[in-house]
């Protein structure tokens, strides 16, 4: 008898722990078709971004502004978004379809850094009809007159006046640029998170020598990326309630696997269906359940953080003493 790979998340029953996160994978209907067939137990559309939706209320009220041609050149610096996503209406059409296509929970997807205007896009998604909505905060605090406290004031002022505008589950993605993750972690649960997504990669940009321009460079992850957010998710999930999605790294059943053990309530996949197509997920789906099988798991929750800080037989392991262990271990078979 196979394992029972069903799992719970933001309170939606999900027949398995694999999620395809938000990438240009998710943006076709066909696509996510062919994810839910290979037996995903949820998806994240593509990103409406904050720029883009207050970009195109710039243009409306551009159009409609005579003198508002003083600064129409700026707007030609907002990269154009619409292959990724088609632009705001359009997107709470797609949830729309997305949400009749499928069986399975649509999670809708926010990407912003204030507390502005564009917030009341959350309700509009979830008049759409999300199951969910992922708000994937991303923002890099390069303003050295800017606190850390301030900073974290940001997250929780944005992640309060989302929660304010919708009903629906909010999970939280965000880059661990924190002093102290799990303390901010159960500060961003009182704001009014239902989970968190552990972690946002932050991007890095490059230089192009023979122009002389900073350039975007987007490079897929590494199954090594997975080992931040197994550390983090080990540490909080004997401190939280909200439910944890382990993000970053997942290129096979060995990687999901592993953060399942520590805590993870899902696991999200977005590189690795990028390399490989939609039907990875049942190749990762597979590797798990053979794993489960030989090990005598009868289900993920019965593996579901048998290996968190809380459960470890050595929780220094999450600690400074692992620390020490590594460095000594790599020195002796270096030599």
């Amino acid at each position: 008898m196979n394992p029972d790979l069903s799992t719970r998340y933001l309170g939606l029953d999900l027949t398995s722990p694999l999620v395809a996160s938000a990438s240009p994978i998710t943006g076709e209907i066909d696509v996510l078709r062919r994810l839910q067939d290979a037996g995903v137990g949820a998806v994240v559309l593509p990103s409406l971004f904050e720029e883009q939706i207050e970009h195109e209320e710039a243009e409306l009220l551009r159009l409609s502004d005579v003198g508002a041609g003083s600064y129409a050149e700026a707007l030609d610096y907002f990269p154009k978004l619409q292959s990724y996503n088609s632009g705001p209406d359009a997107y709470l059409e797609k949830i729309a379809a997305a949400r009749k296509a499928l069986s399975i929970p649509v999670i809708a997807s926010l990407n912003g850094a204030s507390s502005g205007g564009w917030v009341h896009y959350a309700k509009l998604m979830e008049d759409a009809g999300a199951s969910a909505l992922e708000l994937n905060v991303y923002w890099v605090p390069v303003d050295p007159k800017e606190s850390g406290a301030q900073v974290e004031q940001r997250y929780l002022d944005l992640v309060a006046a989302v929660r304010a505008a919708v009903r629906i589950p909010l999970v939280v993605k965000t880059a661990c640029v924190f002093s102290s993750p799990a303390h901010m972690a159960l500060r961003l649960e009182k704001a009014g998170a239902n989970g968190l997504v552990l972690y946002n990669r932050l991007l890095r940009p490059d230089i192009d020598l023979e122009k002389l321009e900073m350039v975007p460079k987007l490079e897929l992850s590494e199954p090594s990326e997975s080992r931040l957010p197994l550390l983090w998710i080990g540490v909080l999930r004997e401190h939280t309630r909200m439910s944890l999605a382990a993000s970053s790294g997942v290129h096979s059943a060995g990687d999901a696997l592993k953060l399942l053990l520590v805590g993870a309530d899902v696991v999200m996949a977005t590189s690795s269906l990028l390399r490989q197509g939609p039907g990875h997920a049942r190749t990762l789906l597979d590797g798990m359940t053979g794993w489960m099988k030989e090990k005598e798991y009868v289900s993920v929750a019965q593996m579901r953080g048998s290996m968190s800080r809380a459960n470890c037989p050595d929780p220094t392991a999450y600690e400074r003493a692992n620390y020490m262990r590594t460095l000594m271990t790599y020195a002796t078979t270096a030599l």
